[in-house]
């Protein structure tokens, strides 16, 4: 079975080169796929380009969202899936998308869970249970939030619906490259939240930090993941940490202008 609904791939990328072709096969379902790159130094570009659905953007980074609705805006149609690289879609997940889309009464946009993979170990507890996005969506209904850098918000103005059947989240590969992930976001954050007038508190930088590690480890239950689940209470903790680094260079850096 195949959907009915004409549907565009959307995809923002920057060095995929080991992901970027489960991607393309992700989006088959798709009648034209886009890819927002930032200008990858691997063979991504080179890689997507194989494909006749593809539609190559290159965009320099500036955060996530603008990113995103990058691709958004080159959607010829107005259903969209949206992916990131490290995520994958089930036949299970797959045929249910194309039930759903099939039918009258459909909503405007739909929720993804995920399942987390650590090196390739899943990931139970540690803040995971409840972890979902919007993956699929009218773009006609739905538009990223301009100021927020990361962990991005999809603003929906019409009706929402859940997938029962979960995507695979492969987030973490290697501890090495989750550590410079979060890191990353936590200087997006940082970004954000100087934006938005946030004043940097040494005090609430460790009291944030130290919460965030009690929350994930004992209240998210990631004691129960074993060692994996110490290592992303760190890493999530790590990111907070870095989030306030990143909001104190920039308030001395507007100092200094």
């Amino acid at each position: 079975m195949e959907l009915k609904e004409k549907i565009s791939g959307l995809i923002i990328t920057f060095n995929e080169e080991k992901n970027i072709q489960e991607i393309l096969d992700d989006f088959s379902i798709c009648d034209e796929i886009i890819v927002v790159d930032s200008f990858s130094s691997d063979q991504t570009v080179a890689i997507a380009q194989q494909n006749p659905k593809v539609k190559i953007i290159q965009h320099a980074f500036e955060d996530f969202t603008k990113q995103r609705n990058v691709a958004l805006d080159a959607a010829a149609n107005d259903w969209v899936l949206f992916l990131d690289g490290d995520e994958r879609i089930t036949p299970q997940l797959r045929q249910e998308m194309i039930l759903e889309l099939d039918k009258a009464d459909k909503k405007d946009a739909y929720y993804f869970y995920r399942k987390f993979y650590f090196a390739g170990k899943p990931i139970n507890f540690s803040g995971t249970q409840t972890d979902k996005n919007f993956r699929l969506f009218r773009k006609s209904k739905c538009r990223y939030v301009a100021d927020k850098k990361v962990h991005e918000t999809l603003a929906v103005n019409g009706s929402i619906g859940v997938f029962n059947n979960k995507l695979l989240h492969f987030s973490v590969s290697d501890y090495d490259s989750y550590k410079n992930k979060m890191i990353h976001y936590g200087e997006l954050k940082g970004q954000e939240l100087f934006n938005k007038g946030k004043k940097f508190s040494v005090f609430i930088q460790y009291l944030k930090s130290a919460f965030k590690f009690f929350k994930t480890y004992f209240l998210r239950l990631g004691f129960l993941d074993g060692k994996e689940g110490l290592q992303l209470s760190v890493l999530q903790t790590l990111s907070v940490f870095e989030t306030y680094e990143s909001l104190k260079k920039e308030q001395l850096k507007s100092k200094l202008v």
